[in-house]
């Protein structure tokens, strides 16, 4: 899951982590209303959208040569006319696609007179099982582009949750960002606190770019992401109510509603398989066989009714799927229940669009005797590779 700009901040500054002041604003009302509150006489005024590369964005009602998604004011009357600008206008930045996202919410914070910007962020590291740290000097850049153009710019440092964040840990943070004499300190401090903040609050990524030093000799986090692990959420009731679900694709909303793992993606075939592995290997061989998949989706090990018919749903709520590939191991899950599962749903939801099914494991041929007996046009397969050849020859044949 992820949150708003002003949100992070907020749950940073629980943990000591200094940022300049600001106010979330979600009229031009409230922005005039937050700009009043700081001390000024330099504001930002900032988008707010689940998508880097803001500043350099564009909106899709304003033309070529207006300004981004983030923006400097002089004044409350700047403030307002950025405000106006922004709120119900469509951003796109490399990270939205052409589509864009609408801007529902601003954030708008004290200027910060800065001296130099740095790179600091921390992640799983799913192949140690460690908290990776990762430091750059290079702030204020595409991480990526860094990573590619000077790789010897980046400090990546690893922490055992077992072991804990160590001194030795903080002065290595501090020194990838070649801080000296109290920055250093500073920074040691910071990344302690970054590290609580990053293991109290289950994260899966904790990015600031660019973390800055002011003229007067402070350390500010000057912009930041935060992305949480979706399974410990149940641990975090604050957090999770802090969803936008307007940031959302709805059928990933109303996919997490039923426990499905959905990604919408920019195929015809719609896939629903069980198992984020079979998911995978059905989406590669349906480009194997000349077309795309429309969609991740994993009903999961134990697939009812109710899922089926939910993810059934969920994929034709597409108007790009023009047929459906069913891949399902009945593992735990018995093939004949599935495929009562499957009938049962597309039933219920007066399916249109070619259906090829493939079922492998125990009640196999239970299974796909109810499908032959259902009375409705689904293909059976024999294996995967048969399944990817029979769906895009139906959807095919359709066109």
């Amino acid at each position: 899951m992820n949150i708003h700009e002003y949100q992070a901040k907020d749950l940073l500054s629980k943990f000591g982590v200094g940022i300049p002041a600001g106010h979330p604003a979600l009229t031009v009302e409230e922005a005039v209303e937050g700009a009043k509150k700081l001390p000024g006489p330099l504001y930002v005024v900032k988008a707010q959208i689940h998508a880097g590369g803001r500043g350099k964005g564009k909106f899709k009602e304003l033309g070529p040569d207006a300004k981004g998604g983030v923006r400097l004011a002089k004044s409350i009357e700047e403030v307002e006319e950025h405000a106006k600008d922004m709120l119900g206008n469509t951003l796109v930045t490399v990270q939205t696609g052409d589509a864009g996202k609408q801007v529902n919410r601003l954030y708008v914070t004290d200027g910060v007179d800065i001296a130099r910007e740095y790179y600091l962020s921390m992640l799983v590291d799913r192949a140690t099982g460690r908290v990776a740290i990762i430091a750059s000097t290079e702030g204020g850049m595409d991480i990526e582009e860094v990573a590619h153009s000077t790789p010897e710019k980046i400090t990546t440092i690893t922490v055992d949750p077992a072991q804990g964040f160590m001194p030795h840990h903080a002065r290595a943070v501090a020194f990838g960002l070649k801080l000296e004499g109290d920055l250093n300190k500073q920074a040691q401090k910071l990344a302690r606190q970054l590290y609580e903040a990053f293991m109290a609050l289950d994260c899966a990524m904790l990015e600031i770019n660019p973390l800055v030093e002011t003229e007067d000799g402070n350390l500010l986090v000057l912009d930041t992401k935060m992305s949480f692990d979706s399974n410990a959420l149940y641990r975090h009731p604050d957090v999770e109510a802090l969803r936008d679900e307007t940031e959302e694709d709805p059928a990933e909303v109303e996919a997490s509603k039923y426990d499905l793992a959905y990604i919408k993606l920019d195929g015809n075939i719609g896939c629903m398989v069980n198992g984020a592995g079979l998911a995978m290997a059905t989406m590669d061989i349906i480009k194997l066989n000349g077309a795309f998949p429309a969609n991740f989706l994993d009903v999961g090990g134990g697939a009812s009714k109710e899922k089926v018919t939910a993810a059934f749903k969920i994929i034709l709520s597409d108007p790009a799927v023009k047929g459906i590939l069913v891949n399902i191991f009945g593992g735990i899950m018995k093939c004949d229940i599935i495929a009562d599962g499957i009938v049962a749903a597309a039933k219920d939801v007066n399916l249109s669009v070619p259906l090829v099914v493939r079922l492998e494991g125990t009640n196999v041929e239970k299974g796909k005797e109810i499908l032959d007996n259902s009375g409705l046009a689904i293909v059976s397969a024999d294996d995967l590779g048969d399944a990817a050849k029979k769906i895009v020859a139906e959807v095919k044949q359709a066109a």
